[in-house]
């Protein structure tokens, strides 16, 4: 795994969220070593619109970082960001490396003639020069990757004709190729079967003790909870620290508005934009 930082100079004016200690909003000159920093991140897709805006935290080697919001409250546009893909952006970014990017398995192409380990073989791509043809060690790692995921087995299956739950972990796999100190995960136990998401969550476990640093966007406020930090956005930064001291009823309804809902007796909340498995 790489251990090479990367540091992101602002593309605008530097900002600093509003309020607060920047420090524990994640200053990156107090950033854990070897982690994420963010501070005063904003930005957009077009001038003078800014989808996400204020944003500080940091997170270190070995956390899994929550990321909470309704549909369009910006995860994505975060995600974006910090893969250096966002048009628009103002603040500063330290990274421990290039992310590796886990998109929601509803967004991948199911009509292509792929098998699972062409798909999880896509993540060697990066890494492997233009002139060079992918090599045997290439397809060991993958077949390795699609193990971790409980799919060594099912590496000639075609992608396409997988369950959504086996498709999620593929995506996973490919991520894990990649061998990225930080993963950017998104939804990724949204719609899943039960057997996949124990998998998954137990991969979870697995890379914290790798010391690798995890996003993973949800809209499940309970899965949230069982992770170290939580940050909550609304086109903006509502809240970040740990599931004890974020996940009240007044940042929930301030992050979620309309959008939450409350179930099993108060005692669980989620989005709506939230799949149940």
């Amino acid at each position: 795994m790489t251990g090479e930082s990367e540091t992101r100079a602002p593309s605008g004016a530097h900002q600093t969220a509003a309020g607060g200690d920047p420090t524990a909003g994640g200053d990156p000159a107090a950033a854990p070593a070897g982690g994420l920093a963010v501070r005063g991140l904003s930005g957009g897709y077009a001038p003078g619109r800014d989808a996400l805006r204020d944003v500080s935290f940091a997170a270190g080697p070995g956390q899994i970082v929550g990321v909470l919001g309704p549909n369009g409250g910006g995860k994505t546009t975060l995600f974006r960001a910090l893969l250096g893909e966002l048009p628009i952006r103002r603040g500063e970014l330290k990274l421990p490396g290039r992310p590796a990017y886990v998109p929601q398995t509803e967004r991948a192409r199911l009509d292509f003639p792929v098998s699972a380990l062409d798909v999880a073989l896509m993540g060697a791509y990066g890494r492997t020069p233009w002139y060079r043809r992918l090599d045997r060690a290439d397809r060991r790692a993958a077949r390795a990757a699609l193990g971790r995921v409980g799919l060594e087995d099912r590496a000639g299956e075609r992608f396409g004709e997988l369950s959504g739950g086996q498709r999620q972990r593929v995506l996973i796999a490919r991520a894990l190729l990649q061998d990225a100190p930080m993963l950017l995960l998104d939804e990724p136990l949204s719609g899943v079967d039960g057997v996949s998401a124990e998998r998954i969550e137990a991969l979870f476990a697995e890379l914290r003790a790798e010391r690798r640093t995890l996003l993973v966007a949800t809209h499940d406020v309970r899965q949230a909870a069982a992770w170290d930090q939580v940050l909550c956005l609304h086109r903006r930064q509502i809240a970040y620290g740990p599931p004890a001291a974020v996940l009240g009823p007044e940042t929930l309804g301030e992050t979620y508005g309309a959008e939450l809902i409350v179930l099993e007796g108060g005692e669980r909340a989620v989005g709506v934009g939230h799949h149940a498995h």
